[in-house]
């Protein structure tokens, strides 16, 4: 979560809520999406979201945007990074 005073400082874009709100949905996170910092870790002292979060995440990935986000693939460290490299790269591969 961010210090309001930040906030400001990072502002989100419309896939970057679109996403937000997916991960508070699907995760049943007991937090505003706008709370999520998109710059901040996803996992462990961001959000501290596990590998079992990180699949629901990628199966409601495919279900809402059409691309399928693989377990093998060697950027993964980097698309799970924050909510703003998730959301740029589901913009980058989306097929709705």
């Amino acid at each position: 979560m961010i210090d309001a005073k930040l906030k400001g400082v990072h502002e989100e874009t419309s896939i970057e809520v679109e996403v937000a709100q997916l991960l508070v949905d699907i995760l049943n996170l007991e937090i505003n999406p706008s709370e999520i910092d998109p710059v901040a870790p996803l996992f462990r002292e961001g959000l501290g979201l596990d590998s079992i979060d990180a699949l629901e995440i990628a199966l409601a990935v495919s279900k809402q945007y059409g691309y399928q986000l693989r377990s093998d693939d060697s950027n993964n460290v980097a698309i799970f990074s924050s909510l703003r490299s998730l959301s740029g790269h589901i913009q980058q591969h989306r097929t709705r």
